[in-house]
């Protein structure tokens, strides 16, 4: 996968997601910004617990995606990767 190079987007996503942080890190997990795709998709990684809670992808939308997108509205959706 090839993701957009776009240092200042990326330190606005970064800081959406470090805004979370310490509600994933108090349930023992976290997320990690991997990259934008060129369709304006962000690819996260859940880490710890966040990998197999059963409501990840409520966060990741009802959370994550709306952090992301009050940020930066040019965002289409924020989608984790699958290991």
């Amino acid at each position: 996968m090839t993701y957009i190079n776009n240092p200042e987007l990326t330190k606005k996503i970064e800081e959406a997601i470090n805004s979370l942080r310490p509600f994933f890190e108090a349930d023992q997990g976290d997320i990690r910004l991997v990259g934008i795709d060129k369709n304006m998709v962000v690819k996260v990684e859940l880490l710890g617990a966040c990998k197999t809670c059963s409501i990840s992808t409520l966060t990741l939308k009802a959370g994550i995606e709306d952090a992301v997108k009050r940020i930066a509205p040019e965002i289409h959706s924020v989608q984790a990767l699958e290991k």
